[in-house]
């Protein structure tokens, strides 16, 4: 306490001249390595980066001046000498000397930064990541009489800067010196030196070289020309099986002007999870800035993986991804709409080659086609659906049948859609992603469609019924089946229907789910939820089991007299219905399952020398 009060009782103290940060460059260069980028082999990257930048800042005065980069390779070392704007002895004060601070902002070179690619002082820092020691010798273009400069820096920070003669580089330029830190050799390889510049340069806009071989490819193969369309197609399949590994269904030409990007979209040949990231190659001005850009398509185009060239996205520090931000969010945009173009194409003019791309993406497609009102209309006589009447498309569907029936789940769909396509109705699967949201959709893009849910009333309703004179003949029969299955909560009805083969069909719809679970739940609960529950008891339908009466075994069942065997032949039909619906089971259905079948195997062994009969 006493000495807060002397604290604060001091007189101000007079302001202190600041100190400048020093930088612990071993521990920079561990977290340029280990953190900011995700793999040595961007030191390539940012020496191409300053290279490139270097000849685009001279060409701004000098618009003829030569535009080379050379990259040679020696025994542990790498040497890069470009034609660029090069240095004086105080830029190399200035710049090489001061972290972060970029070539870009020196005096006269402001009116073309848009069109650089890096930031010299960080770039070439980052290239402590594969070298122990860096030497860089430049001559400007900007000040002629100035002599060349050396700057040798190691990775524990001391550098040193001289002026050597002019015949040490007698024409403007740099050329950076690299000598491999130990256990980073292989990066500096003639061979891996050439792989990554050819990865990262290939469409740099001046001459690259690695020794003898060229690395860039000029113009990009979807700007190049080619004898006819299938003649580009071949040669784009090749550049995707390159870059890629695969070869697309088809290519989807980028090119939004506005937002200098040029590329293009191929189409993977086989169906992926709408979950998985799409990794897409974006070069910036030409440079390879990732292979594995997830954001830039909008999510629905999971079907396709994207190279382009753009001058207008924003990098992130690293370089290495994109900056979400307004510029990105309207590329995103506007590259979604050339994809959705090109479906709209290929449905007006080529029926074979969307079937093609339907049969493997045609759950990308329905996914475009819930929010894109346009697209739903232009897709529809293509998007196939699971029918009773084979697959089909919902336009070709809603020609047959006046109403559109659907069930919301797999297994709805499976417990009727055998009896309801022997009735004559029409019933589409829409368990499947999408499929339901779609299917109630058809009425507002087809106007005169009635789209309706199928439930268990209406499937019972196209049943015929059974004669009065025979129901009633029938009545102990039904009487001691109901009991049987009143337990679990379902009831059984009579009816004919085809096919004939089908002895019994189990119906429910979702209120009666909703009330058996409601039911379970009420049993395994206390006094109090107990009530609760039972008071949210509804008037929901219950399932129900539909025997068919056309069946020869049914008709035999209906036959018996004993009211135990009824009972546990009841049992047998209503598990056979619930595995052919391929309902999941509850544990009160398999119980019931294992005791039929004990039951009818007891019944079946039975001796009739000890009083029973068969």
């Amino acid at each position: 306490m006493d000495s807060q009060t002397s604290h604060t009782s001091q007189a101000p103290q007079p302001s202190q001249s600041p100190h400048t940060f020093q930088v612990d460059l071993r521990g920079l260069v561990d977290l340029l390595s280990h953190h900011l980028y995700s793999s040595p082999k961007v030191y390539l990257r940012e020496l191409l980066q300053n290279a490139v930048d270097a000849i685009t800042a001279r060409r701004v005065t000098e618009p003829d001046a030569p535009a080379r980069v050379r990259l040679s390779v020696e025994a542990g070392s790498l040497r890069v000498a470009d034609t660029g704007v090069g240095l004086t002895e105080a830029d190399v004060h200035d710049l090489l000397a001061t972290i972060g601070r970029s070539s870009k902002r020196a005096e006269g070179l402001q009116e073309a930064r848009s069109d650089f690619l890096g930031q010299f002082g960080i770039g070439l820092l980052a290239c402590f990541v594969v070298a122990e020691r860096i030497r860089v010798v430049s001559r400007s273009a900007r000040t002629p009489d100035a002599p060349p400069v050396e700057w040798t820096a190691r990775d524990d920070g001391s550098y040193t800067v001289r002026t050597l003669p002019d015949g040490a580089r007698p024409e403007p330029g740099t050329t950076v010196h690299l000598v491999a830190r130990a256990g980073a050799d292989e990066w500096l390889a003639e061979d891996r030196v050439l792989s990554l510049a050819r990865d990262f340069g290939s469409l740099l806009p001046y001459d690259v070289r690695v020794g003898e071989e060229a690395v860039t490819a000029l113009p990009a193969p979807w700007d190049r020309s080619y004898p006819g369309p299938a003649a580009r197609r071949v040669a784009l399949a090749r550049h995707c099986h390159e870059l890629f590994g695969f070869t697309p269904l088809d290519t989807i030409d980028l090119d939004v002007p506005l937002a200098g990007i040029r590329g293009v979209a191929y189409v993977l040949p086989s169906a992926v999870s709408p979950a998985q990231r799409a990794g897409h190659r974006v070069h910036l001005k030409g440079m390879l800035l990732t292979e594995r850009a997830e954001q830039l398509l909008p999510d629905w185009a999971f079907f396709v993986r994207c190279v382009l060239d753009t001058d207008s996205l924003r990098p992130t520090a690293s370089r290495e991804s994109l900056y979400e931000d307004e510029t990105l969010a309207g590329v995103r945009e506007a590259l979604g709409g050339r994809i959705r173009a090109w479906l709209a194409a290929l449905a007006a003019g080529d029926p074979e080659r969307l079937a093609a791309f339907l049969s493997v993406h045609h759950l990308g497609v329905k996914s475009l086609a819930r929010h894109d009102r346009e697209m739903l209309r232009t897709m529809l006589p293509w998007l196939p659906f699971e029918t009773t009447d084979g697959r089909l498309s919902l336009e070709e569907f809603a020609q047959r049948h006046p109403v559109v029936h659907f069930t919301r789940t797999v297994e709805e769909y499976r417990q009727v859609a055998p009896i309801a396509s022997a009735q004559g109705i029409g019933v589409v699967n829409g368990g499947y992603t999408y499929d339901s949201e779609l299917v109630e959709a058809l009425a507002s893009v087809r106007p005169g469609t009635t789209v309706a849910e199928l439930d268990a009333d209406t499937v019972t309703a196209h049943l015929d019924a059974v004669d009065p004179a025979e129901e009633l003949a029938l009545s102990g029969f039904l009487a001691a089946a109901r009991t049987r299955l009143d337990p679990l909560g379902c009831d059984v009805v009579l009816r004919s229907f085809h096919p004939l083969s089908v002895p019994a069909l189990h119906l429910d719809d979702r209120e009666a789910r909703h009330e058996q679970a409601r039911a379970e739940a009420q049993e395994q609960a206390d006094d109090l939820w107990a009530g609760i529950l039972g008071s949210l008891r509804g008037g929901a339908p219950r399932a129900r089991l539909v025997l068919n009466h056309l069946n020869p075994l049914v008709r035999r069942i209906g036959s018996l007299g004993d009211p135990e065997l009824i009972g546990t032949a009841t049992e047998s039909l209503y598990g056979q219905a619930l595995l052919m619906a391929q309902r999941p089971l509850r544990p009160a259905d398999s119980a019931l399952l294992n005791r039929a079948f004990l039951g009818l195997l007891e019944w079946a062994t039975h001796d009739d020398s000890t009083g029973g009969g068969r």
